[in-house]
């Protein structure tokens, strides 16, 4: 018979993570607060802690000290907790804390904490998954040990590839992230289209590669080779039509086996006849099931704009002549934050919509009832250890007022010149949120949008977008604001 006892260990542990004398490790972390703990402990706990520690020369105390500037003290304090006393407490907690607290477990190398977190992520939060899908996305691919976040989101991007692949960042994306998608049988994209991608991909990781194919070299197709050795495999050549592989795949052909390049070459002339080279097996396309129509949606997309708005907007973002017709909109655009669910705090802004790419910021004036807002190619970030902000720079960006009822003709302003369009905040998240330039910027010393007018449309000289959209320079308050993600629609 074994007797358990763990409830009583866990609280004696506890006890012992506070008590500061027999201490021999301290911990600094963000804004330099220190945690003290105990070196057999943390061995025993983390193998993170374990190789640190080994590599660390105590002082004439016989301390330790290991610095985490990254690692805030709140998430800090509960994997101390769990090191100890095995406890997590998540009561009122933001998604994304648990989620940056799943980071942190990971990095300290706490499979137990890691996993439990992931599965609960999945398993509650799948809608703050969603709507953050880049900053997840970026995250966990960083290693090997978010099998179950990575087919989370693989799943939707097999589904809705456009996510990924026509993302600004995309080049930038981990190889594991993109051989986890090649491998996929159900990814919804022509295999000719996957080609062009990987192609651009592998040549976007060496800087030596010119764009240029004529003045390339055989060590150029090589270093490209190289770099595409565990993606070239996966591609279902055999899939690609006749003209694709002519003007498409061979003028890359150095970089595939002289075997499969000849193979491909008779499969196109005599494809019944049999090759060498192992034939993938095509990728499955999935059955799109129409929607049931309802007279009326329960939960309108927006208090703000309409869906003629949305075909306005889409046209800008494409920078089209004319406006598309509602029935040809490219754009989906999916509700991420809205002011009077969310809140009006400038920090709820950042909490709720960093890491997320292509919004779309729509804000009614109080008073006014004048609609504005912005498109913002880039990602929403607010992390720039040691400054309080940064200019990011975009062509791509614009702000506009929208046509209503007291407004007959909706005003388009484009970047003026490439330089400071976009301020992306760090401390000053209390009383900043979304702000276009000096253009257009939402801020409020009493952190809330709807009360102080203090937001700000063309109040300065110095604009960095082509031409006013108000006809007065008074600040504002706001009835309410919307933020979404525009969505490419799969056809």
């Amino acid at each position: 018979m074994t007797f358990k006892f763990f409830d009583k260990l866990s609280q004696n542990l506890i006890e012992l993570l506070s008590d500061k004398d027999e201490y021999n490790v301290i911990i600094i972390v963000k804004n330099e607060k220190s945690f003290t703990a105990h070196s057999n402990v943390l061995k025993c706990r983390s193998p993170y802690f374990r190789k640190e520690l080994k590599n660390i020369i105590p002082n004439e105390n016989n301390i330790k000290t290991i610095i985490r500037p990254n690692i805030s003290d709140e998430i800090f304090d509960i994997i101390l907790q769990y090191i100890y006393g095995g406890i997590v407490d998540l009561e009122n907690v933001k998604t994304k804390f648990i989620f940056d607290l799943m980071m942190t477990a990971n990095e300290f190398q706490i499979e137990e904490l890691t996993k439990k977190l992931e599965n609960l992520l999945i398993e509650t939060k799948s809608s703050w998954l969603k709507s953050h899908f880049s900053l997840v996305y970026r995250s966990i691919f960083s290693g090997n040990n978010f099998k179950n976040l990575g087919k989370f989101c693989n799943d939707i991007v097999a589904k809705y590839p456009s996510l990924i692949f026509d993302a600004e960042d995309f080049t930038f994306l981990q190889e594991s992230a993109l051989v986890s998608l090649l491998k996929r049988d159900d990814l919804q994209l022509e295999e000719v289209i996957i080609w062009e991608y990987t192609i651009k991909w592998g040549i976007a990781q060496n800087s030596t590669l010119s764009v240029d194919l004529t003045v390339w070299n055989n060590e150029n197709f090589t270093t490209l080779k190289t770099t595409l050795q565990r993606c070239l495999p996966l591609i279902r050549y055999f899939y690609i039509p006749g003209i694709d592989v002519l003007n498409k795949v061979k003028p890359y052909k150095k970089i595939l086996d002289k075997q499969l390049w000849d193979d491909l070459k008779k499969y196109l002339i005599a494809p019944n006849q049999q090759v060498l080279s192992t034939i993938l097996p095509p990728r499955t396309v999935l059955v799109q099931e129409l929607p049931i129509r309802t007279t009326e949606p329960t939960n309108p997309f927006s208090t703000i704009i309409t869906y003629e708005h949305v075909a306005e907007i889409s046209s800008w973002i494409d920078r089209k002549s004319s406006t598309y017709s509602l029935t040809n909109t490219p754009y989906e655009f999916q509700l991420i934050f809205r002011g009077s669910i969310n809140g009006f705090a400038p920090q709820t802004f950042w909490e709720t919509c960093r890491g997320n790419a292509s919004t779309v910021v729509i804000m009614k004036v109080k008073g006014t009832e004048e609609i504005l807002g912005g498109y913002n190619p880039l990602i929403w970030d607010a992390y720039f250890p040691g400054f309080f902000c940064s200019w990011k720079r975009t062509k791509d960006s614009f702000i506009f007022s929208l046509k209503n009822g007291n407004m007959q003709n909706s005003i388009l302003s484009r970047v003026k010149f490439i330089k400071n369009e976009i301020w992306q905040m760090d401390t000053k998240q209390e009383t900043h949120g979304p702000c276009f330039g000096n253009d257009l910027m939402m801020y409020s010393p009493s952190s809330n949008f709807t009360l102080d007018n203090s937001c700000v449309c063309n109040n300065y000289g110095y604009g960095y977008y082509e031409k006013h959209i108000r006809t007065t320079k008074n600040k504002f308050s706001i009835v309410d604001y919307e933020v979404f993600k525009v969505n490419k629609k799969i056809s």
